[in-house]
């Protein structure tokens, strides 16, 4: 029996089974952009942990902060007897998202926990209720995220009843929606809004730039300004969630600055400190001032040690021209992807933006979505070596998210293995009639 499968028979008596894993392999270590399991076995990574490892894992900058950090203290609360990693975390972070003017940052431990706090800090500065979020949406696993998350299944089945005030518009999806300009996209939801909520009655209006779990949506043109500038005219806070687009995912340091934007209030997670749990919310000063003394915080929210790992993993993309990275990875990935496509009659759409790329799968010929064959694609994927995840409304979207530090070798390897997957599931067709966007 191989190390592995000890540990899977171990895991089922031990892990709760809702608790599950994309593959069955166990790491032992990794680095750059490969892991390598208990049974000596590389792996490709075209998942870096769900957009975190930006870095890579083991970053020796953020290896060296931890180590470091470790040896002088490793937790005090902030709110008890606070620290200079916190302060210089939140000024890092005040610095970086995008807007000029004064802003104040809070820290806490995850990407749902950022995502509450957000909605909480403008329903205390506008005094109002309603958020608005769009279909396909995705921002959480806690009763009030789930509520802002569009899927049921897996997320909110049988979890119920939600926290309420939460109401849904339709988003902007190009390849779904019949192509309608960014403008009419968000005309439609404007519309919804006012005659369905009130303007009157929004808190906030909380976005993905390109949404992640949802498909990796890429949103049309005119559609995030639109709402952002209709936001700011009814006296709403406009949230990004850049939880997965954030820290030079997408070519930049973060989406909303492709269309400049400047979001009230944003979210960060994942990406922020090299592997280590932080989150954080950052935002206009009057509004994240708004709340009273005390009711912002938590026990291990900015953790020392996070914070180290953050302030080395920003340095180290500022020192390794991550965003550059990837633009070059998607410069060398979407070519791949869309000569697959144009073979391979199951691929609908190539889209994304830098190193955040996506192809859907449907029924050729047709844009019924084909969640069986992304599933395939991905299985023969991992039995040749490439670690990859699937996602999307339907479930039919395979996704890619190497580590910014992926080597030119490992990431033509790992197309190599996708060109090969699609290969041995389909049936070899061209032309399936379905427009390709990116």
């Amino acid at each position: 029996m191989s190390a592995s499968s000890e540990l899977s028979a171990r895991r089922a008596s031990a892990v709760a089974r809702g608790v599950t894993s994309v593959i069955n392999s166990y790491v032992a270590h990794a680095s750059g952009g490969t892991l390598t399991d208990v049974d000596g076995r590389e792996w490709i990574d075209f998942a870096a942990g769900i957009a975190v490892t930006n870095v890579g894992n083991a970053a020796p900058r953020v290896v060296a902060a931890v180590r470091e950090q470790v040896e002088r203290f490793t937790h005090t609360c902030f709110m008890v007897a606070p620290y200079a990693l916190y302060v210089d975390v939140c000024e890092r972070l005040n610095a970086l998202t995008p807007g000029d003017f004064e802003k104040r940052s809070m820290l806490v431990n995850s990407g749902a926990e950022a995502v509450e706090n957000a909605v909480k800090i403008a329903r205390h500065a506008t005094g109002r209720p309603a958020v608005v979020v769009l279909e396909h949406a995705y921002h959480g696993r806690t009763n009030l995220t789930m509520a802002l998350t569009a899927k049921n299944m897996p997320y909110k089945h049988r979890f119920g009843p939600f926290a309420g005030e939460i109401y849904r518009v339709p988003a902007s999806y190009p390849l779904r929606d019949g192509g309608l300009s960014g403008e009419t996209a968000a005309a439609r939801a404007i519309d919804l809004i006012e005659k369905q909520i009130g303007a009157e009655n929004v808190a906030a209006v909380l976005i993905e730039p390109i949404q992640g779990e949802g498909g990796f949506v890429v949103p049309a043109p005119g559609f995030v300004p639109a709402l952002h500038a209709w936001s700011a005219s009814a006296g709403a806070v406009f949230i990004a969630d850049e939880i997965q687009t954030g820290f030079c995912r997408t070519g930049d340091w973060f989406a909303s600055t492709f269309e400049g934007v400047e979001p009230d209030l944003i979210t960060t997670a994942k990406g922020i400190a090299g592997g280590l749990p932080l989150a954080a919310v950052t935002g206009r000063a009057p509004i994240m001032d708004a709340v009273h003394a005390g009711g912002l915080g938590g026990t291990y929210g900015g953790n020392p040690i996070a914070c180290a790992a953050a302030l080395a993993s920003i340095e180290t993309m500022r020192e390794l021209s991550l965003a550059d990275a990837a633009a070059s990875i998607e410069a060398t990935m979407v070519p791949r992807l869309r000569s697959i496509a144009a073979r391979d009659p199951r691929i609908a759409e190539v889209r994304g933006r830098g190193a955040m790329l996506a192809v859907e799968l449907v029924s050729p010929g047709t844009l019924t979505p084909d969640p069986a064959a992304a599933a395939a694609v991905s299985a023969a994927c991992h039995a040749a070596g490439l670690l990859t995840l699937t996602c999307g409304t339907y479930g039919n979207v395979l996704r890619f998210l190497p580590p910014l530090v992926i080597s030119e070798p490992e990431l033509e390897r790992g197309l190599d293995i996708v060109d090969a997957a699609f290969a041995s599931t389909g049936e070899g067709r061209v032309g399936g009639g379905v427009t390709l966007r990116q």
